[in-house]
């Protein structure tokens, strides 16, 4: 399976690192437990089966937006299989355009296989993954989880999406894709 995700500036980047560091200090499941060198934050925007060079080349066309403004604003959880804790994304103008176009591009291709439909324009929730775990609860109030520097409400950060890759779950390596 192929993902095809943002990467934020390295501003926001370090915010995510910090905030799975006191998660993993705190003894709770956090990604920082997660040592696989592909492993930073990110946000999903759609995953598929394959990625022909041609599809490849239409989302690096679709991905030359980049720079897009990031605003990340509180918790979401996800509970399932394995419950996830997340720092949830605002579905701003831009980002949910790019969304838009990266579904479609995969979904108009017949050589990316089937979509993983929770990334769908209609459902889709953009959020920035924090922990995950099965049976794991996080009970903690955001206020406990960021921290509060930028004067900003607790979890709210402003950044930018800078780049683009892919991730390929078989073989669990990364391409840069985009700008």
């Amino acid at each position: 399976m192929h993902s095809i995700e943002l990467l934020p500036d390295e501003m926001t980047n370090r915010a995510v690192g910090e905030v799975w560091c006191r998660l993993l200090n705190d003894g709770l499941p956090s990604l920082a437990a997660h040592r696989h060198p592909t492993n930073r934050p990110h946000l999903t925007l759609a995953t598929a089966v394959d990625l022909a060079p041609e599809v490849r080349l239409s989302l690096a066309r679709a991905l030359a937006v980049l720079p897009i403004p990031l605003h990340l604003d509180g918790t979401l959880r996800f509970t399932g299989r394995t419950n996830v804790l997340a720092w949830a994304v605002l579905p701003e103008a831009a980002l949910l355009r790019l969304h838009e176009t990266v579904w479609r591009t995969l979904y108009d291709s017949a050589g990316c296989g089937r979509l993983n439909p929770i990334h769908s324009p209609e459902r889709w929730k953009p959020h920035v993954s924090l922990a995950r775990g099965r049976g794991a609860g996080w009970t903690g109030s955001d206020a406990e989880l960021f921290s509060q520097e930028s004067g900003e409400p607790a979890g709210v950060l402003a950044g930018q999406w800078v780049s683009a890759r892919t991730y390929d779950s078989v073989v669990r390596s990364t391409d840069r894709l985009g700008p």
